[in-house]
């Protein structure tokens, strides 16, 4: 064979890399039930806005393609669709028709809340989830095969995942001129400022330590792609360093980024919570009952 060929057969495995169908089901339960959170709690703009349709603005997507505008009719079809949708595809029943209608609504509910000034990047990930899972089709809790289908939906979340923070760099590069000029910058005690915690306020007496710490994020952000290449041990580590990130970010700044958190899950061997789960119900339907003369 030649190198040519060899060279692409390893991009097409790298791509293709078999996963456990039990972890699909596991993390299309989280998945799915994670997007009903945000349509009510975090993109629960969409009903309101729909007010003002004037104010509609839409970004790039929304003027190419031939959507609808918004219209309070359509933002609560589309709540009642995504609800349906959600509970139907999490449970695994009819994977394909499911998933597909909420990668359809959901993609709509986005570009709604993103047409009215702010454009939030760290739904990229999520919205590539709900677009692939629909590819893999039926997968169990209790099976033990693996699909290469689902390799290719879990490989297009982990770059997505990880092009959210190499885009970031790649941005603030762009933006300030350098690298450098970023790292260097008040970015931080800009951000502290305006609203951080108590937690941190303190680190505005030392920007030198501010300064430090945009180093190491522009650095993290940069050399993010590596995870992609990781395994055991040093991909735990690489999950738990960028999910720390985020649980200091919010501490400090109030900043959760849980779109793009719930999607670090792609990269762990989900299906071990499969037993784990197994052995706890099984737990509670062994206790016996408690006698009802009992104090």
């Amino acid at each position: 064979m030649s190198r040519a060929g060899r060279a692409g057969r390893a991009v097409v495995g790298w791509w293709s890399r078999p996963v456990p169908l039990a972890r699909v089901a596991v993390l299309r339960v989280a998945i799915y039930l994670f997007v009903l959170y945000d349509i009510f709690r975090l993109t629960n703009d969409v009903i309101p806005m729909a007010h003002a349709p004037g104010l509609y603005h839409p970004t790039w997507v929304g003027r190419v393609l031939p959507l609808p505008e918004p219209s309070l009719v359509l933002a609560h079809t589309l709540q009642i669709v995504l609800i349906v949708g959600c509970l139907v595809a999490a449970t695994g029943f009819l994977p394909r028709v499911a998933g597909w209608v909420v990668a359809l609504a959901y993609f709509q509910w986005m570009v709604f809340s993103q047409g009215y000034g702010y454009v939030s990047h760290d739904h990229l990930a999520l919205m590539v989830a709900v677009v692939v899972l629909p590819t893999i089709g039926r997968a169990r809790f209790t099976d033990r095969d693996s699909s290469e289908s689902a390799g290719w939906a879990f490989r297009c979340i982990q770059v997505a995942t990880i092009a959210t923070y190499f885009a970031s760099a790649v941005v603030k590069w762009v933006r300030s001129g350098s690298p450098a000029a970023w790292a260097n910058g008040a970015v931080f005690i800009w951000a502290i400022m305006r609203r951080g915690s108590d937690l941190v306020r303190w680190t505005i007496d030392y920007p030198w330590l501010l300064i430090i710490a945009q180093w190491g994020l522009i650095l993290i952000e940069f050399l993010s792609p590596v995870v992609l290449w990781l395994k055991g041990r040093a991909l735990y580590l690489a999950v738990v360093t960028f999910a720390g990130f985020h649980l200091m970010t919010y501490l400090a700044l109030g900043i959760h980024f849980l779109p793009t958190v719930i999607c670090w899950l792609a990269f762990l061997p989900l299906e071990r919570l499969v037993p784990f789960a197994q052995r706890l119900i099984g737990g509670v339907r062994r206790r016996p009952p408690v006698p009802s003369g009992a104090a």
